[in-house]
């Protein structure tokens, strides 16, 4: 199984941490499921930017990206060009290296 390593993140992943994850599993599935609570406000639907991350090492053996995800791209904060919506980013056999980004646009988090 490909291993995704996700680097340092102060309040998702203080310490960093490499997980498994099957083929086919979208990234942000694979940190759910290892207890990484990245944010996801629209459930896992392409419909927001809240789970964007960036793809440091293994993005060209990600699935390629449909038009959806580059229109809601646009709208992410801190926008690289190897930046994926990590519930339409499927893992393949390669391993990975993800940064989760520091900030996004999620309003409903701000209030907290």
């Amino acid at each position: 199984m490909p291993v995704i390593k996700i680097l340092p993140h102060p309040e998702y992943c203080p310490n960093g941490a490499e997980i498994t994850a099957p083929a086919g599993t979208s990234i942000c599935e694979a940190l759910l499921d290892h207890k990484i609570n990245i944010e996801h406000a629209c459930d896992m639907s392409a419909a927001c930017t809240t789970c964007h991350v960036i793809v440091r090492e293994g993005f060209r053996s990600l699935n390629e990206m449909e038009e959806t995800e580059e229109d809601l791209l646009d709208r992410a904060w801190g926008l690289e060009p190897d930046s994926r919506l990590s519930c339409q980013a499927f893992v393949a056999k390669q391993d990975l290296v993800i940064e989760i980004p520091r900030y996004t646009i999620n309003h409903a988090k701000e209030l907290h």
